[in-house]
């Protein structure tokens, strides 16, 4: 895991004024061109310029949050539309970093809309911990008919490579999915500082991961296959605390372990074999993610 250090205004201060943030984005498919054409921001949220690595369909958008990490009381806002039959690839830069509390709560809200026979790609690198944060994590999907969502995050409690642990502190999560307004995932979370220990919290690890894909119906010999080919991955990467299945049109991805490199490189994998199925792409890896 990096050895990320807090800048010392940012992990100490108790003067620091609490910075609201919001970023709108909209994508629309322009003659089988994806466009971002509303970008709103305000506050510390910023997105770069709209990027092609694969072909016009597929729009690439890296949300920037200049600040370089989030402290207790921010509050962070993310909505997301993905007009029909558009295609958009959403990541960031580096690793976001949620600082000491003190004292005060910080919120991220995401809600993600995907049009019909539209794909959203959100695959955020991963997220940091520090020792004391007090954080609320809320993520809401609506998919409309025929549309796409592939999705992942990677949790480090703590500063592993700093010698830093979890010890105290709390991350609340909560998460849905719902197709043509009906409810097809919901998760909820409440993870504690000191407790993380437990077998009904992340058993003794620092890192999870967590991959989704909620997209058309496979046949059941092509999602059988397409799973078994997962594990053999998996296992061929070495062992590892991992599983993956399928319930409700969701395919569920999990990975526990110390280490967010492993986390990524399992994660990727998992994403290399699903891209195909439901997007009828091959999986092209993110320049940002190499630099």
């Amino acid at each position: 895991m990096p050895d990320c250090t807090a800048p010392r205004d940012y992990a100490a201060s108790t003067r620091h004024s609490a910075w609201q943030a919001s970023l709108t984005l909209g994508f629309a498919d322009d003659a089988g061109t994806t466009r971002l054409f509303n970008k709103l921001h305000y506050g510390p949220l910023r997105v770069q310029k709209a990027l092609y690595p694969e072909d016009n369909k597929v729009c690439q958008a890296i949300i920037v949050h200049p600040p370089g990490g989030v402290v207790g009381g921010d509050q962070l806002e993310i909505d997301i539309g993905v007009g029909d039959k558009a295609h958009a690839f959403i990541t960031t830069p580096g690793a976001a970093k949620w600082y000491q509390a003190n004292g005060k709560v910080s919120h991220q809200a995401v809600h993600l809309h995907v049009n019909r026979d539209a794909a959203l790609e959100w695959l955020p690198q991963e997220t940091i911990f520090f020792d004391t944060a007090n954080v609320v994590l809320d993520q809401h999907i609506e998919l409309a008919a025929g549309a796409t969502f592939l999705g992942c995050e990677i949790l480090c409690m703590g500063r592993r490579g700093s010698g830093e642990v979890f010890n105290s502190g709390r991350i609340r999560q909560r998460s849905s999915i719902r197709r043509e307004g009906k409810l097809i995932w919901w998760e909820q979370g409440d993870m504690l500082g000191g407790r993380l220990d437990s077998p009904l919290a992340l058993n003794g690890r620092t890192v999870c991961a967590t991959l989704i894909a909620a997209g058309k119906p496979l046949p059941a010999a092509v999602l059988n296959d397409l799973l078994a080919q997962i594990r053999a991955d998996i296992a061929a990467d070495g062992e590892h605390v991992f599983g993956v299945t399928q319930t409700k049109g969701v395919l569920v991805a999990r990975h526990l372990g110390d280490d967010s490199e492993t986390a990524r490189r399992l994660m990727l994998a998992v994403w290399r074999r699903i891209r195909p199925h439901l997007l009828g792409r091959e999986a092209v890896t993110p320049r940002i993610w190499q630099t």
